[in-house]
């Protein structure tokens, strides 16, 4: 038997976090079902403090998660959580990605996430294989290849 798995990462800002990386994947957002945020404050189980609206919908405020577009919905997806964290980065990810470019260009490629607020942090290689390490802008190290 083989499991799914998903990748959790804390966030000071989780929506913003989600925004950043599913722009960068070429992925999905996961959509709110704001009739159950509604009833599970109707119901007493939530409070409006534990909301927010973002881009115009009614999310929860500790988490907001990604996945491939085409896995919208389907049990077993790839999926990225980002959650509510109080305290920041400080000290190297002990887990980081790697984003495959499929054959894009890195430079192009670092050059626009830069803009969108990444961080270069260094080029390595291992043999004729390089690639360049990057921080998001919450400071997760990824890797471009």
């Amino acid at each position: 038997m083989s499991y799914s798995i998903q990748m959790c990462v804390d966030s000071k800002n989780p929506q913003e976090q989600a925004d950043w990386w599913a722009e960068t994947l070429g992925w999905a957002l996961e959509p709110s079902d704001e009739a159950f945020i509604r009833s599970m404050i109707e119901q007493g189980y939530a409070t409006e403090s534990e909301t927010m609206v973002h881009n115009g919908v009614l999310v929860w405020t500790d988490g907001a998660a990604i996945c491939p577009t085409e896995e919208v919905g389907q049990r077993g997806r790839r999926r990225i959580l980002f959650q509510s964290a109080p305290e920041g980065k400080t000290v190297k990810n002990r887990v980081h990605w790697d984003v495959d470019l499929a054959g894009d260009d890195k430079d192009e490629v670092r050059k626009r996430l830069e803009g969108r607020g990444a961080t270069f942090l260094w080029e390595a290689n291992q043999g004729p294989h390089f690639w360049y390490t990057m921080a998001d802008p919450e400071g997760n190290e990824f890797c471009l290849s």
